[in-house]
């Protein structure tokens, strides 16, 4: 009888345990349900655009400079300009505005050594090259803002200027050519392009993302040597240890353009004053950089344009540029001038004290 007792109160324990552990599940899976019922999913990481994305140097190569540009960079919440849809073009503009894009970007198969319409018109660069994705990015020196400011007046030449000779000074000087006709189909496809692309802007106005981002004046002279260096790391791989630049396949066009030498812009272009090209390749360069996800320090971007500036060029004759000599800028390489300041210092800075100086001519000259 003892032993009947004690066998019912063991399975009397085991009842207990069993119920306690499906009590427990029960609580848990009551839980679970409830859990399920009150969750909300965080938002999918949308990928990143092309703008925002960590990019490659030239080697392909993840730098820690891109790398920290990345993490670094702030919410950019400024509207920038935007290039119009082509696929939206009125079908009586379509062929000429379609064709003066097809010029900007494949300017030597037109003009270069082996050009369609005019041989050894241009150093057999495209206009692309300085003007980026046919002149649409964003701080890339795009187009936005011609149409909106043309006609204007120019202290480079002193007198005041139409689509038509600001064309044909990038022909003479950036593509170190010659100036086109004015009347020919393709100036005026060029022109019809360049006017389709600002179509929206307020005339007199410059939009967000035109020219150049500005950056910061560096207090010492910008280093050629120091640029070298950065030259030989950054962009030698697709520029050439010789700044050469790399042809196509057809040896038609450049893939990469020279950035000295007997093919590259001449000393009259706008690229040669330093402040334009250092804003250039800051927000640009290496290939992959875009003015929100930079791969250069300030200092690096205004090196390494000192050292591709004092590299040898064409020349041109430029003798006749900026007439008052109070409206040469700050950064222009060959004197005379009128603020005192020596050539060298015009060429490589430090800029500030030239600024002010000039400053001072120029608040002294209104009063």
């Amino acid at each position: 009888m003892a032993h009947t007792i004690e066998q019912e109160e063991s399975l009397v324990k085991v009842i207990r345990q069993l119920l306690n552990l499906i009590i427990g599940m029960l609580v848990a899976l009551i839980a679970l349900v409830i859990a399920f019922m009150y969750y909300v999913p965080a938002p999918k990481a949308e990928p990143d655009s092309e703008e925002n994305q960590i990019v490659p140097d030239g080697n392909g190569n993840f730098t820690e400079t891109a790398k920290q540009a990345a993490m670094d960079k702030t919410v950019d919440t400024v509207t920038y300009w935007n290039a119009p849809d082509e696929t939206l073009l009125a079908e009586k503009e379509k062929a000429t505005v379609l064709y003066g894009r097809e010029l900007i970007a494949h300017t030597a198969e037109y003009y270069g050594p082996s050009g369609s319409v005019f041989k050894d018109g241009t150093n057999g660069m495209n206009c692309q090259n300085c003007h980026l994705d046919a002149g649409t990015r964003v701080f890339g020196n795009n187009y936005s803002a011609v149409a909106a400011t043309y006609p204007k007046y120019r202290a480079r030449s002193g007198t005041i200027e139409n689509i038509y000779k600001r064309v044909n000074d990038c022909f003479e000087r950036s593509l170190n050519g010659r100036a086109i006709d004015s009347a020919s189909k393709e100036m005026r496809a060029i022109v019809a392009y360049i006017k389709w692309l600002g179509k929206e802007v307020p005339k007199g106005e410059k939009p967000q993302g035109s020219g150049f981002k500005e950056m910061a004046y560096l207090d010492r002279s910008a280093s050629p040597d120091k640029g070298k260096d950065v030259y030989v790391q950054k962009c030698q791989s697709c520029h050439q240890s010789d700044g050469a630049g790399v042809l196509n396949a057809d040896k038609t066009a450049y893939t990469y353009p020279p950035l000295w030498g007997q093919h590259s812009y001449n000393d009259g272009a706008g690229l040669y004053r330093l402040s334009n090209l250092a804003r250039f390749v800051k927000s640009n360069m290496p290939l992959g950089a875009r003015h929100n996800a930079t791969q250069l320090t300030d200092e690096e971007a205004w090196d390494v344009a000192a050292f591709v500036n004092t590299q040898p060029r064409p020349k041109m004759n430029i003798r006749k540029d900026w007439p008052k000599l109070e409206e040469k800028p700050f950064d222009h390489p060959f004197g005379p001038y009128a603020d005192g300041f020596s050539e060298a210092q015009h060429k490589l800075g430090p800029f500030q004290p030239i600024r002010d100086k000039l400053a001072q001519l120029k608040k002294g000259k209104k009063g």
